[in-house]
């Protein structure tokens, strides 16, 4: 079966499981089988339909996803550098840099940031740079609840107003990676330079 194929039948065929079809597709998207916006797109969807189990299913969707997730970082963790250049095609300097200097953004960044913002090659750069268990687990299951629950929530309250807004929000989601990576360097910035004028006082 074709991921094309595939992606239909989860999308026909899973959302009458409720909260046990969206873990499911949520696993399948993030480990084996690329489904873009589907797993969003069924959450949305059955959050309109029933808008107080919203919270459930966000979270069914985000253990499905870390699930998925963990599943990657196990094989990227035990391939090393060689599985990252197999699976992406170019030497991660940089990216290595970034996830060995700051773990817990580099988890929490990519798993929050909505479609098209691109998930599964930081998921395979936080296995091959062993960033620590913990603070993967952690990163990614507060980054993809906090992703399925904001969209849980459009779904209850725009209904399919909300799904188009999904599907053709390119800039909308560059503009919210920016505004992320602006927030975290203002974060890093600002301490640093209170703390060099302290000491220049001193």
């Amino acid at each position: 079966m074709t991921s094309t194929r595939l992606a239909l039948w989860v999308k026909s065929t899973l959302p009458a499981f409720g909260g046990v079809g969206i873990l499911l597709s949520a696993f399948l998207d993030s480990s084996f089988v690329p489904l873009p916006l589907v797993t969003d797109l069924i959450v949305m969807e059955l959050s309109s339909r029933n808008p107080i189990r919203m919270p459930y299913y966000a979270a069914m969707a985000a253990i499905g996803s870390l699930a998925g997730c963990i599943w990657i970082y196990v094989l990227a963790r035990k391939g090393g550098q060689a599985y990252y250049r197999k699976h992406q095609g170019r030497t991660p300097g940089r990216i290595r840099a970034w996830v060995q200097r700051y773990p817990l953004t580099s988890v929490l960044l990519p798993a929050v940031a909505p479609f098209p913002v691109p998930f599964k090659p930081f998921v395979i750069a936080q296995g091959v740079f062993q960033v620590p268990f913990l603070i993967f687990v952690i990163g990614t299951f507060v980054g993809r609840g906090t992703l399925f629950f904001v969209e849980g929530f459009l779904g209850a309250r725009y209904g399919a107003a909300a799904k188009e807004f999904v599907l053709h929000q390119k800039w909308a989601s560059l503009g919210i990676l920016v505004a992320l990576l602006m927030l975290f360097l203002l974060l890093r910035i600002f301490p640093a330079a209170r703390r060099s004028q302290q000491s220049e006082a001193d």
